[in-house]
């Protein structure tokens, strides 16, 4: 959420910026935030006014009282209390407004940095790297969700059975990939520096909200009405959360969590050849990093978070390239964001499967988490995530990418964790 102060401050700026997201509705929501923020402060003014007159009449009423005069005294005091009313219903109306105010700025997503191109569709983002030698197929090739049938390591049809479409059931060597990708993307992780964390996959409304995902993308969340409890379509939820209300310190930045969760996105309206398979899922496992910065280090930090997301599909052998979103295609919340796509050889095409941002203050605003610079002052930190990384198109890439005409070949990397070398 943007800082009221900073929006009155830089109106034209944020209008400016917000262009750049495709906002269309910025200029009437700004200029509804600042009018009604000057009404607060008017409600405001009015409280403190009638109460300054309200404690002024009480003194006089002390020394009336003093004095012998019982009947001025009296008077005086069913002038205050008709003051005393008309400060609670300024203090009312100064709530409700401030309700208001907030209400529209939840609506309201991050203003993106200055480096992000100007665009709406992915096709106007920007390739900032690419390290793609693509590999030649033989000619018998298969797409990964005719592998998984093949040898019988990935059961689509089950999931349906047991649960639905995008509910994958992972068999055998299958499941051992899975898990040896998971460990694999943890250990790198925290060599990197990343304290691994085991969050709930089940999160509350303030949890939701604190990161942005509530109230923007509630219908894109699997909601657990009774308890009101919402599965988390990503770690960076519950992690980010844990600095929530807290007070830092600026020798305790940068903070690095990693952590493994399975992740749940209900991806409705999501159909067609390009979500067959692993390519979009209601159910994936996932490795996020998370970090909670200095303001004037997180860019920095960006950076470096991407490179090592980068680091790790090197290690995979696979061919990748990073993107620097447009405006149109950035999340709500970020200010700046890297996306990594890995080359699918059987599909022929790119496959999303990172993306690192930086979100500023907009998540730490919500969360209110703070620090304590070298004044005393408290200032909002930077918090940052990543994907490092998301599994189904990865697994997708690498059983394509390394197939044969008598098996799948396991990158080096992996064979340890895995206990095997080819699939066949």
């Amino acid at each position: 959420m943007l800082q009221l102060n900073y929006i009155r401050d830089n109106k034209e700026e944020v209008l400016k910026r917000l262009a750049i997201k495709n906002f269309k509705d910025a200029e009437q929501i700004i200029h509804s935030v600042i009018e009604l923020d000057n009404q607060r402060k008017a409600a405001q003014k009015q409280a403190d006014d009638t109460k300054a007159e309200a404690n002024s009449l009480a003194k006089q009423i002390g020394e009336l009282m003093k004095s012998g005069k019982r009947d001025e005294a009296e008077q005086l005091k069913v002038k205050t209390a008709e003051l005393k009313n008309s400060e609670k219903l300024f203090d009312e109306k100064q709530k409700t407004i401030e309700a208001e105010v907030q209400a529209l700025l939840v609506t309201v997503p991050n203003v993106p940095h200055m480096s992000v191109p100007v665009g709406k569709t992915p096709e106007d983002n920007q390739v900032v790297l690419e390290e793609a030698v693509k590999p030649i197929l033989h000619t018998s090739a298969q797409p990964h969700w005719e592998l998984t049938s093949k040898y019988d390591i990935i059961d689509f049809e089950l999931g349906v059975k047991l649960t639905g479409a995008g509910f994958p059931v992972y068999k055998g060597k299958g499941a051992r990939l899975q898990r040896a990708l998971i460990n694999f993307f943890l250990d790198r992780a925290t060599a990197k520096g990343y304290h691994e964390i085991q969050p709930p996959i089940l999160v509350n409304e303030d949890s939701g909200y604190g990161t942005g995902q509530l109230p923007d993308k509630e219908g894109q969340m699997y909601h657990a009405t009774v308890d009101n409890l919402y599965l988390i379509p990503t770690a960076e939820v519950p992690v980010t959360n844990i600095y929530r209300d807290v007070i830092l310190k600026e020798s305790d930045f940068p903070i690095k969590n990693c952590g493994y969760t399975p992740c749940f996105r209900r991806e409705a309206g999501s159909y067609g050849k390009d979500v067959r398979g692993l390519n979009r899922l209601h159910q994936f496992d996932k490795v996020e990093i998370v970090q909670i910065a200095h303001p004037q280090k997180s860019y920095e930090i960006l950076e470096e978070m991407r490179d090592y997301v980068a680091s790790l599909l090197r290690e995979l052998e696979l061919p990748f390239r990073i993107l620097k979103l447009c405006g149109g295609d950035m999340s709500f919340a970020s200010a700046l964001t890297y996306d990594l796509e890995v080359w699918s050889a059987a599909q022929q095409r790119w496959l999303e499967v990172s993306s690192v941002s930086n979100f500023e203050t907009f998540q730490t605003n919500r969360l209110k988490c703070r620090y304590k610079d070298e004044k005393g002052k408290t200032q909002l930190a930077h918090s940052l995530n990543g994907s490092a990384l998301a599994l189904p198109r990865i697994v997708a890439a690498l059983l394509e990418n390394n197939q044969t005409e008598t098996g799948i070949r396991i990158p080096k990397v992996l064979v340890p964790y895995c206990g095997f070398d080819t699939i066949n």
